[in-house]
């Protein structure tokens, strides 16, 4: 059973449970552009996550990748769905996993005078020895052939979310007008099936109220026309944003025309709304010093391991059109990627400046 029959299986027997939307809002992220510098990041966190208990959150984040991620080694926790539709074993991360905020010892040292250097801690009082991006720009291989890429996540806003499966209380629920994946929090009782059954760990616990709590895609913003917070913070332009349907968008194009963006981890099951163009790698370099062409720095094993096997025909795809591009040939695949006009180019419906709101 592929992963399109199984989501379909999935779907039939959660029709019950879950409102199908009449559109679906997704996002494409093209890994060529991350230039891994955390303004996503803030500005989620300077606009969602300021309360008390969500210190240490971080809905979105941008990982190194080969790494650990963010929970430390999510991908081997389990969660989503089995091929027959049951959801397959996981565990919920801990807060060493996720890497909780620190505390500093500024008393001590701006005010008493006890102490002459900042260190930080953990919530248990220790020196911390994880946390988020902990291994960023680490990546793997060894000089000269060593490499690395950015890779942003956040909630993928499944069509079949297996956290809305798993919910006993019916706190989960996906929007009606746009497949947006939220959690009621008058309804959640903290019991975090939800978090164990994600299976990219994408949900947190916060321990003051007691809830668990997500990336939301920016509701709020979108319901005024306004692009989510961390696509349109993004310098590099890399973040479309748009519907699944809408075949003159770039979502449509990049996801079902060209067939450049891919989901992360299809086998999951959980037919993810977030999807990536897979990074173009530089070539090896012999013992000679002289570049190889035809041996990618990136091991093409190691993408497929993320997007599976039509990773290759993708790659291929970005690579005949780039050259195209370089001969003065026109590519619409270029021209989307290149983004000519923000922010018409990056996320068409969503236009609207929130600084006139």
């Amino acid at each position: 059973m592929d992963a399109t029959e199984q989501a379909a299986r999935i779907g039939r027997e959660l029709d019950g449970q879950i409102v199908k939307p009449k559109r679906q809002l997704a996002m494409v992220f093209d890994l060529n552009k991350c230039l891994g510098c955390h303004t996503c990041s803030i500005a989620c966190k300077t606009q969602w996550t300021r309360e008390e208990g969500m210190e240490g959150m971080w809905w979105n984040v941008v990982n190194t990748l080969p790494g650990e991620g963010t929970p430390k080694g999510w991908e081997a926790m389990g969660g989503g769905f089995e091929p027959d539709g049951r959801q397959r074993p996981s565990r919920i991360p801990g807060k060493e996993e996720f890497g909780d905020a620190w505390q500093f010892n500024q008393k001590e040292v701006l005010f008493d005078g006890t102490a002459t250097h900042l260190e930080p801690k953990n919530f248990k009082g220790e020196k911390p020895s994880w946390g988020p991006n902990w291994d960023e720009d680490q990546g793997a291989g060894e000089y000269p052939n060593s490499h690395f890429f950015y890779f942003p996540r956040l909630c993928n806003h499944c069509t079949h979310p297996a956290c809305l499966e798993a919910c006993p209380r019916g706190a989960i629920y996906k929007r009606e007008q746009d497949g947006i994946v939220l959690i009621d929090d008058q309804k959640c009782k903290g019991y975090r099936f939800c978090m164990e059954a994600c299976p990219y760990k994408r949900i947190y616990y916060n321990h003051v109220k007691l809830v668990s709590q997500k990336c939301i895609f920016c509701f709020p913003r979108i319901d005024e026309g306004v692009a989510p917070a961390c696509a349109r913070q993004c310098p590099g332009r890399l973040r479309f944003v748009g519907y699944l349907d809408d075949e003159n968008g770039p979502i449509h194009k990049l996801v079902h025309q060209w067939k450049v963006a891919l989901p992360l981890h299809e086998e999951f099951g959980t037919q993810p709304n977030v999807f990536y163009v897979p990074p173009l790698s530089p070539p090896r370099v012999t013992a000679t010093g002289k570049p190889d062409p035809s041996k990618p720095r990136i091991p093409l094993e190691y993408l497929q391991s993320l997007f599976g096997p039509r990773v290759e025909e993708s790659l291929g795809i970005l690579e005949a059109e780039k050259a195209k591009k370089a001969r003065g040939e026109p590519s619409e695949l270029m021209d989307i990627l290149i983004v000519y006009r923000w922010p018409d180019h990056v996320f068409p419906d969503l236009t609207k400046d929130p600084a006139t709101l």
